[in-house]
């Protein structure tokens, strides 16, 4: 992992670490993204007691600790690995995972434009480090159209080529929002009633799909890559059917659940 932080971490911050020595009350550790040393008393590895240390790590293991306390003038710096509760463990894996994978970007970018890796994630990240904590988080936006590479201060060759390989690999995930539709009708002009709201529905957004069930029902896709923007989308899908009902037609919307 090249991602590197200066200075000292802030109290609570979760950090990822290695593993390095194991004593009868202690476990020291090498902060990776820091490159310094912490140290986790056995009261923090787990509650309850413990007999043997090694149950619950081994040197070279890579775990995740709470920072507890600094010594400003020692450098000492105190860890706990039971005081990382399984969600902050799961979004500190996946926040590393991420990373990884923007540095495994640039290092196959590095191949195709024959540069050092390690020069070329210099270069990058001297600018995007400006404005963003994490390469990810700026890939992120990038991928979305949210922020420019050229605007952050890239070469304009790099800021292009660096561009198509985020929008290859970064492509925002699509959420959907499913659901079934029934349509019923008793009018005598029935069958262009329900063909004018369909086409309403439709016209909603490009997102927005329908597909033909038999017997007036109809499966509703809606697509998005926020939930916010594809929300607004059903409820005015939803108002729509509303306009449909009167005293000889009627409409429904099941949605399914996530």
């Amino acid at each position: 992992m090249r991602y590197k932080k200066t200075g000292m971490p802030a109290i609570d911050e979760l950090v990822l670490c290695k593993v390095t020595k194991i004593f009868p009350n202690s476990v020291f550790v090498e902060m990776i993204e820091f490159e310094k040393q912490g140290m986790i008393h056995i009261s923090e590895i787990s509650p309850g007691r413990i007999r043997n240390l090694r149950d619950y790590v081994s040197v070279g293991r890579q775990i995740i600790c709470k920072v507890l306390r600094i010594d400003q003038e020692k450098g000492h710096i105190d860890l706990s690995l039971r005081r990382v509760n399984s969600n902050q463990k799961l979004e500190k894996q996946d926040e590393i995972k991420q990373e990884l994978k923007a540095e495994s970007l640039v290092q196959n970018l590095s191949k195709k434009l024959k540069k050092p890796a390690d020069k070329l994630y210099k270069e990058i990240t001297d600018k995007i480090f400006k404005d963003y904590s994490h390469l990810y988080l700026c890939f992120r936006d990038v991928a979305s159209e949210e922020t420019n590479l050229e605007e952050l201060g890239l070469e304009k060759e790099l800021a292009k080529e660096l561009t198509a390989a985020i929008l290859e690999k970064f492509k925002p995930e699509k959420i959907q929002i499913k659901g079934e539709i029934k349509l019923e009708t008793y009018d005598s002009d029935g069958i262009q009633k329900i063909k004018t709201i369909l086409k309403k529905i439709e016209d909603v957004s490009p997102n927005v799909t329908l597909f033909y069930l038999g017997a007036g029902r109809f499966k509703l896709i809606i697509e998005d890559e926020d939930y916010k923007p594809a929300e607004k989308n059903l409820k005015q899908v939803q108002e729509i059917l509303e306009q449909f009902k009167d005293k000889k037609s009627t409409a429904s919307f099941e949605r399914e659940k996530d």
